[in-house]
């Protein structure tokens, strides 16, 4: 029988580890986070998205974790609304630029507070959703200004693996990597 690999290898800083504990919601942004931030568009009008298979399965085991992801964005298609519900994602506001109360109307339908929140964005609508959440996250191509708040800046892009890396923090800091590992490893 071959041995498995049940150690994790991922590590992150301990003061990052500390802030990211307790987070029990997550706030994304799609273009730009979820996906690369193109803008896609068949001969008819139609727009066509590509999401990440690794941010995807880092999100199904968020909510295998306990903690809830919740998507608000500016923009609304089929695509993206085919992907959230392939995902399970619950908590969703579509064609929002002012995305604080959007986003506080999911805290309240939870019970929770900002404090218990993370929130992931690249461009100026996301800042204030960012600015008051516990932990601020940012992909690395993100628009300066964001990058500037994160306390969190992914080594992957937005649309490339970023939310994945995000979720493994998340995880990890609450406890659940090395067991999530471990149960695949079985």
């Amino acid at each position: 029988m071959p041995q498995t690999h049940t150690t994790p290898t991922q590590r992150f800083p301990s003061e990052l580890l500390e802030r990211a504990q307790g987070i029990c919601v997550v706030f994304f942004d799609v273009d730009g986070v979820l996906t690369d931030g193109g803008l896609h568009f068949t001969e008819h009008g139609e727009s066509i998205k590509r999401f990440n298979t690794l941010d995807g399965h880092g999100i199904k085991l968020l909510q295998k974790a306990g903690i809830v992801p919740a998507v608000v964005t500016g923009r609304d298609s089929a695509p993206l609304r085919l992907r959230l519900q392939q995902l399970g994602v619950q908590h969703v506001v579509y064609g929002t630029e002012d995305k604080v109360p959007a986003a506080q109307s999911i805290l309240s339908a939870l019970g929770l507070a900002w404090n218990q929140a993370a929130a992931m964005g690249d461009d100026w609508p996301d800042l204030p959703m960012m600015q008051r959440s516990a932990l601020a996250c940012a992909p690395c191509n993100a628009h300066v200004e964001n990058l500037a708040v994160a306390d969190f800046v992914t080594s992957a892009m937005g649309g490339h693996g970023a939310v994945r890396q995000l979720c493994d923090l998340l995880l990890t800091a609450n406890g659940h990597y090395a067991g999530l590992l471990e149960a695949y490893q079985r």
